[in-house]
C-alpha cells in the first residue's frame, strides 16, 4: 500500500511547441523544478489542459517525467476522461508506474446523471483496474464540469470501497461545502485538499490534507511554507501575501496568466502557447499582469533575473 500524499500539489502546466504538440523538455524541467520546490505533481488537470491532450500524449508526458528520474510517489496524475475505457487505461498506467494516488473526474459530458450512475463509472474504473494499490482522489469542480461529487455519493464510495477513495480535491469554490466535507469525512481518513491557495489555511485549520493549486505552478514555495507553518503566530499574515498573489494571477485567465509570466521569467516566450480553443493572454492585459507582479515584489527562483537591477 502506498502513502497518502498530503501537502501541496500542482496541478501542472503543460508546454506546447509551435506545432501544439507537448513539449516533455520543458514540461519536464518545470516539473524538476516543482518538486525542488516541495510540491507534488497533479498533472494532467485543468491547468494542464488534460482535456486537450489525448491519452497517448498524457502516457507519454508521464513516461518521460519516470525516465528523468523524478518519483512517482510525488504524482497524482488527472485520469478521469469522459470515456470509461479511456479513464481505466490512464489510471491502470499510474497505479503499474506506482504513483502515489490518482485524480479523478467524474464522466463530464452528459449532465444530470444520478449519483447511481456515477457511482456505476467510478466502480466500473476500480473493479477493472483491479489494483489493491489503487488510491482515487475524487475531483470535485462542478463550476468547469457541472457534475457534482455529493456527499451521499460519497458515503456509498467509502462503505464499498474503503482504503481506495482516498480523499478528494474540492474545486467548488465554495468554502461552506469543504467545511462540510471536513467535517463529515475526514476523520474517517478521506483526506480533503482544497481546490485553491486562498483556502489553504482555513483547510489545515480544520484538519484537511493539504492543497491543490493552480498558483502552485509558479509560487510553490511560498504556499508550501503557509503549509508548513500553519500553526505559526504570522500564519494569517502568510495567509495574506498567497492570497494576495493569487488574486493578481487571476486578473486575467488564470492558465493563460501562468505560462505567461513563467515565460517572462524564463525568458522563453513558447511556454505562453496554448491549445485551442484557449488563447493566449492579451499583450495590454498581460504588461499590466507584470506591471503589478513587479509592484508586489512577486519572485519565481531560480528564473528570476536582474532586470530589477538593470
Amino acid at each position: 500500500m502506498f502513502p497518502k500524499h498530503h501537502g501541496i500539489l500542482s496541478p501542472v502546466v503543460t508546454p506546447f511547441r509551435e506545432d501544439l504538440s507537448p513539449d516533455p523538455e520543458r514540461f519536464v524541467e518545470h516539473c524538476q523544478w516543482l518538486v525542488s520546490q516541495n510540491a507534488g505533481l497533479a498533472v494532467f488537470g485543468t491547468n494542464s489542459e488534460a482535456n486537450s491532450l489525448s491519452v497517448a500524449e498524457r502516457r507519454f508526458l508521464l513516461e518521460a517525467l519516470l525516465l528523468a528520474g523524478i518519483s512517482p510517489d510525488r504524482m497524482m496524475p488527472g485520469t478521469g476522461c469522459c470515456s470509461l475505457t479511456d479513464t481505466v487505461e490512464l489510471t491502470r498506467h499510474a497505479v503499474a508506474v506506482g504513483c502515489a494516488g490518482v485524480l479523478m473526474l467524474p464522466p463530464f459530458y452528459y449532465k444530470g446523471v444520478s449519483d447511481d450512475g456515477l457511482f456505476r463509472a467510478y466502480s466500473e474504473v476500480i473493479q477493472r483496474v483491479g489494483s489493491p494499490n489503487l488510491r482515487i482522489y475524487l475531483y470535485h469542480i462542478p463550476p468547469v464540469a457541472q457534475i457534482p461529487i455529493t456527499a451521499r455519493l460519497i458515503e456509498r464510495l467509502l462503505r464499498e470501497y474503503p482504503g481506495t477513495i482516498a480523499g478528494i480535491k474540492d474545486s467548488s469554490g465554495d468554502w461552506s461545502n469543504t467545511e462540510m466535507l471536513l467535517r463529515n469525512f475526514q476523520p474517517q481518513g478521506f483526506d480533503v485538499f482544497c481546490g485553491s491557495d486562498p483556502f489553504l489555511l482555513q483547510t489545515l485549520r480544520g484538519g484537511g490534507a493539504g492543497c491543490i493549486t493552480a498558483t502552485g505552478n509558479v509560487n510553490p514555495a511560498m504556499i508550501h511554507d503557509l503549509y508548513a507553518n500553519w500553526r505559526a503566530s504570522d500564519a494569517d499574515a502568510r495567509q495574506a501575501r498567497v492570497t494576495q498573489i493569487r488574486r493578481t494571477f487571476e486578473m486575467i485567465p488564470l492558465i493563460a496568466s501562468m505560462k505567461a509570466v513563467i515565460g517572462w521569467k524564463r525568458k522563453d516566450p513558447q511556454w505562453a502557447e496554448l491549445r485551442p480553443p484557449l488563447d493566449r493572454a492579451p499583450k495590454d492585459k498581460l504588461e499590466q499582469l507584470c506591471a503589478r507582479l513587479d509592484e508586489i515584489g512577486f519572485r519565481m527562483d531560480p528564473w528570476e533575473t536582474d532586470r530589477h537591477d538593470a
